[in-house]
């Protein structure tokens, strides 16, 4: 009968003798485990990143774009424009819409004094801040009457305000777009980066003065706006709003065919992105599972290097009665602990990379438990795995010969 304990003892005794060469042999089973534990912590934390920069949109959110779904017509003619009077159309004709903010955006060159930069500049109404969950830090947003009249006022990102008056207070202050003049009329508080834009860094001014003073009206069907944010009464209507103004907007632009423009949904969006960032990350740690499957080799290639040099000791064991199972059962063990403590330094490495990762970048990764089981017991395997070979072989050594070929 096996005693599995003296076996075990016999085994590390080996290793510790071998520290090096151990260490070595362990070394593909260490990085292997480190590099899926972390890729996969990464791919969490990119699709939790993504998740929550969707969120930051606002809740319950449709955008409205121009352009087919397809993003590719089958004439060569310019979509039908998107305009404010769609806008007004969906606010008071689609009853699961809460609120409707239609934007238009340009990029031009802000100038403060002898301060310039350049930087997004969005038009809108008052309900952008309902829409998109913006707050106003200082004085004021932009009202209807501002709407209406078309005045000429902005109110800055935190970011941009600190670019063109970094020593003094916006509010009040004057600055120019296109040598046109706006009062700064308030300061938003900071909403951080979306995929990469820095919404921090953004001007906004009522929608009609932009199209009337800056960019120019170019639709022949109203007041040209370049996208349209919704938002649904609640979670349980964003299938019922986005239907519903998917049929308004057919009718109002008489569309038999193709859509002219593209309803998107914040949950699809969502969906989308996560079934990406699943993908990245299966992929990611796929390759980083084949340092596993070198790190096997490695053990295999080790214990074979080991049966050689010990087959004096095989040969002695064997002959004062250790029998092949004994043999195997050792060498089997010393496959093992190797394979085992190196998935174990591999995720204490792994946990230590997705920590770096969290302090150096925006994704909040975080240590897959799962992906720490799978990983130990798939590199606890391959050591099982690999480690039969040269078990078998140093289990099948004749004493006699062993002992001559010493």
């Amino acid at each position: 009968m096996v005693d599995f304990a003296e076996s075990t003892k016999m085994a590390v005794k080996t290793l510790a003798a071998n520290r090096l060469r151990s260490a070595l042999t362990m070394l593909g089973i260490i990085i292997g485990n480190a590099s899926v534990i972390t890729m996969v912590g990464v791919g969490e934390g990119a699709r939790e990143y993504a998740a929550g920069q969707f969120e930051s949109l606002g809740p319950n959110v449709l955008f409205i774009i121009p352009g087919s779904p397809a993003s590719q017509n089958r004439t060569l003619e310019r979509p039908r424009a998107l305009t404010f009077e769609d806008s007004e159309a969906i606010a008071t004709q689609v009853p699961t819409v809460d609120s409707v903010a239609p934007q238009l955006v340009t990029q031009q060159t802000v100038v403060a004094g002898n301060l310039n930069t350049n930087s997004t500049i969005t038009g809108v109404t008052p309900e952008f801040t309902t829409v998109r969950s913006f707050e106003v830090d200082a004085g004021r947003f932009i009202t209807d009457e501002d709407v209406e009249r078309g005045t000429r006022v902005v109110v800055l990102g935190p970011d941009l305000a600190d670019s063109l008056f970094p020593s003094e207070s916006p509010i009040g202050q004057t600055l120019r777009i296109r040598n046109v003049s706006f009062e700064v009329i308030g300061v938003l508080e900071a909403k951080g980066a979306f995929l990469g834009d820095n919404q921090d860094d953004i001007a906004y001014t009522p929608l009609t003065t932009l199209s009337s003073q800056i960019t120019g009206n170019t639709s022949p069907y109203g007041l040209e706006i370049s996208f349209i944010s919704v938002m649904a009464r609640d979670e349980q209507s964003m299938t019922a709003a986005q239907f519903q103004i998917q049929n308004l907007l057919r009718l109002r632009h008489r569309i038999v065919d193709e859509d002219s423009f593209t309803v998107r949904n914040q949950k699809d969006a969502l969906e989308l992105i996560g079934n990406v960032t699943g993908a990245l990350t299966v992929m990611l740690a796929a390759i980083a599972g084949i340092s596993l499957l070198v790190g096997g080799i490695g053990i295999m290639n080790i214990m074979l290097v080991s049966v050689r040099e010990r087959t004096q000791e095989i040969g002695l064991r064997k002959a004062i009665g250790a029998s092949e199972q004994d043999i195997l059962t050792q060498f089997m063990i010393e496959a093992t602990i190797l394979a085992a403590l190196g998935g174990a330094v591999g995720t204490l490495a792994g946990s230590g990379g997705i920590m770096l990762v969290s302090a150096l970048t925006p994704l909040a990764a975080g240590v897959s438990t799962t992906a720490v089981i799978v990983a130990v017991c798939v590199s606890g395997g391959i050591g099982l795995f690999f480690g039969v070979v040269p078990a078998r072989q140093a289990a099948k050594l004749d004493p006699i010969v062993a002992l001559r070929s010493a």
